[in-house]
């Protein structure tokens, strides 16, 4: 069986870059999505309005060697869900096992499952960023659920002999981000005096465009059956950092104040924002050691390059 692609998520952010790359190969596919795709595309199509546990996937899967699943219920920065674990649940882990049993019936190879950093943790420790071995940590529901779906996938793994990979990446940035990192692009971009002028945290990243490169070295290749992988940028930056190599991406001077970060820190925690100081002060950073030794895998794209992709796409719109 050659290489024939099933991408859940496919009118997303990280699933219509999958999707774009495929389709520049030449490499059979078929996307699914809530709603249409936006360009005329000569991928086939399937829309689904709801995907969850009872989805029937049989339309689908015909001749399907590897299935890329991306789509999913995301981060939620303010969740006011009674039970956002359960929500979690229902499409991170209960529909994804769904599309795995269904594909691996199907005769499917391989299952890629794109997961999350946050099932290592929210913070490293100096020094010490996460690997493959580190003890899982999650500790906000959609951590969780990821985690519970990449434990029932290994174990459907063996079961069936349907191999899987897994993905776990930081936060990705790129044309068409959305969420914070567009909030602090766009801030940049205003030329903004930010008081974020004295962090020297580490944080890993990872560009669009990498994390599809690694996805794609992934399909149908042995080395990476039932491994665990992460990835970024391979060049870790502090909130300062990326402040300065943001502006420098808009060909601007970046206005960034000198201030405590303890200060800041205890400031955002009255404003009742602590867990965004958090990420803008503590670290969080990944070993990409794996995919390059296993898979012979290295970045294609600088951060410097993805930050000035961003740019662009920023001015224009």
């Amino acid at each position: 069986m050659t290489l024939s692609v099933l991408l859940t998520g496919a009118t997303g952010f990280v699933g219509h870059a999958i999707a774009q790359n495929l389709l520049q190969q030449a490499i059979p596919l078929t996307c699914v999505s809530r709603k249409p795709p936006v360009q005329q595309t000569d991928a086939k199509v399937h829309l689904v309005p709801d995907i969850n546990a009872e989805t029937d996937w049989t339309p689908c899967l015909s001749g399907i060697s590897t299935v890329i699943h991306c789509a999913a219920r995301v981060h939620v920065m303010q969740d006011t869900a009674s039970d956002p674990l359960a929500l979690f649940r229902r499409l991170n882990v209960d529909a994804t096992l769904n599309l795995a049993r269904q594909a691996a019936a199907a005769g499917a190879r391989q299952f890629i499952f794109l997961s999350s950093v946050k099932v290592n943790g929210e913070v490293s420790q100096p020094g010490a960023p996460f690997t493959e071995n580190t003890p899982p940590n999650p500790s906000d529901p959609y951590g969780i659920s990821k985690y519970e779906a990449e434990l029932a996938l290994l174990d459907l793994a063996k079961a069936t002999g349907m191999a899987v990979t897994i993905i776990r990446p930081p936060l990705v940035y790129g044309p068409g981000v959305r969420a914070n990192f567009l909030s602090m692009m766009q801030w940049v971009k205003k030329g903004l005096p930010l008081p974020l002028g004295s962090i020297h945290n580490k944080r890993s990243f990872v560009y669009l465009q990498n994390l599809v490169s690694l996805v794609l070295k992934c399909a149908d290749n042995p080395a990476a059956y039932n491994q665990v992988f992460l990835v970024s940028d391979d060049h870790d930056l502090s909130t300062t950092e990326l402040l300065q190599n943001s502006a420098e991406a808009f060909d601007l001077r970046s206005r960034l104040l000198p201030f405590p970060p303890a200060l800041l820190m205890l400031l955002a925690t009255l404003a009742g924002k602590k867990s965004a100081a958090q990420r803008l002060c503590q670290s969080l950073q990944v070993d990409i050691g794996k995919a390059r030794t296993l898979l012979g895998w290295t970045p294609p794209f600088t951060v410097r390059q993805g930050l000035q992709a961003t740019a662009r796409t920023l001015m224009k719109h």
